[in-house]
């Protein structure tokens, strides 16, 4: 007997939409189960760079996102030991030329907002909202998989389920429940600003990077460039889980206190009225990306430190991959269903891996002081602005 097109999808945040539409674009029925009542902002801005931008280009959603998405002139890498710039890498159409795609920074509800419209046009996706996954028993005619919307239960006959509900994942927490995210030791904060708070040097199209003792800092335009999305990341001890907590803006600014951070750092910090603070997990190296006829994909198989700015960029390629793997072939019966999952977590182990491994070593380069500081600044000049970006191509060139 021939299994359901159907694919069922946990989660309705970046990757678990951009699945929904490349395996919808493959010819399987979609249904995405996301417990939130309503989708709505969580987190600030995204750097979507062109390995990613280019999937979302060819899943049509680059008119939606024109009028929201910024395309940043430059990264300007900023030491505080230094005082200032060190060096401005091109992006632009510098980056777009070389990798073929935009480099885009654009602020997740307008991504999510985006890629839910192009859900909701299709018709062959069905977005449930409020509906929570519970469960999934395998048998002969697939998978039912069983979600709750308040205190109705329901289930929907399906040939797969793919986990995408982030890193405190329900569905990984079924297949593999010894796999438990792990603290950093790292907290970021993350507050956004109208534009015309802070001098036109501070908002121009590019991402800032700052460098400095045990604690960075990254601001860029969103928004169409009418507000600048601000992230601080210091270490710290409170660890728990969620995005958004409240936080008082005397411990990033102590965090950042003169002389050791210089004043045009400090000016960028005081001009945000309202921070957000969450504890930075990552799941291990190594979980295991599929089990039989269900997957993981993005932070719940591989959550990862955002210093190489390529969180959502990872779940977004999961998805493109995940839909070069399935297709109503292979999907024939669950020997074809668990086989060409078991491909896609192959295909995608080794890169992610590197990702997860650069983002930690990145981390531990912006945070150093004194000596080993004047060390990277100077490497950093040495290098210069092209070899800075050419340095980008293994991530950026990446093609489905």
């Amino acid at each position: 007997m021939a299994l359901p097109r159907t694919i069922v999808i946990a989660g309705a945040g970046i990757g678990g939409l951009t699945a929904a539409l490349a395996l919808a674009a493959r010819g399987f029925r979609i249904v995405v189960l996301e417990k939130a009542e309503r989708l709505e902002e969580v987190g600030a801005g995204l750097q979507l760079s062109p390995n990613a931008s280019r999937v979302l280009v060819e899943l049509g959603l680059a008119e939606r996102l024109k009028l929201r998405a910024v395309v940043p002139d430059a990264v300007s890498i900023m030491s505080a030991r230094a005082g200032g710039e060190l060096l401005r890498m091109p992006l632009g159409d510098a980056a777009s030329a070389r990798a073929g795609a935009p480099y885009w920074v654009v602020h997740r509800a307008d991504l999510q907002s985006a890629l839910a419209g192009a859900v909701a046009d299709h018709p062959d996706i069905d977005l449930k909202l409020g509906a929570t996954f519970e469960d999934v028993a395998p048998h002969a005619k697939g998978l039912t998989v069983v979600h709750r919307s308040g205190t109705i239960r329901r289930s929907d006959l399906a040939s797969a389920l793919i986990g995408a509900d982030g890193i405190w994942s329900t569905v990984r927490q079924h297949l593999f429940p010894e796999v438990q995210p792990r603290f950093s030791g790292l907290i970021a904060w993350r507050g956004t600003l109208d534009a015309t708070q802070l001098p036109k040097d501070f908002t121009a199209r590019r991402v800032q990077l700052w460098m400095g003792p045990n604690a960075h800092l990254v601001a860029y335009p969103i928004a169409g460039g009418r507000q600048l999305n601000v992230v601080a990341v210091l270490p710290g001890t409170w660890n728990r889980p969620g995005w958004s907590t409240p936080g008082d803006p005397f411990e990033v600014m102590e965090a950042f206190a003169a002389p050791r951070w210089p004043p045009t750092a400090r000016m960028l910090l005081a001009a945000v009225d309202s921070w957000r603070k969450w504890a930075l997990f990552g799941v291990p190296d190594g979980c295991p990306w599929s089990k039989g006829p269900v997957a993981l994909l993005g932070d719940a198989v591989h959550a990862m430190l955002p210093f190489a700015a390529q969180g959502a960029g990872m779940a977004i390629e999961d998805a493109a991959m995940l839909a070069r793997h399935l297709s109503l072939d292979t999907a024939e019966d669950t020997a074809g269903i668990t086989a060409a999952l078991t491909q896609y977590g192959r295909a995608r182990q080794a890169r992610v891996r590197k990702v997860q491994q650069t983002a930690r070593q990145q981390g531990r380069i912006y945070h150093l002081g004194g000596p080993f500081a004047i060390a990277r600044d100077l490497v950093i000049r040495a290098l210069g602005p092209e070899r800075m970006l050419a340095r980008q191509d293994w991530i950026y060139g990446w093609r489905p």
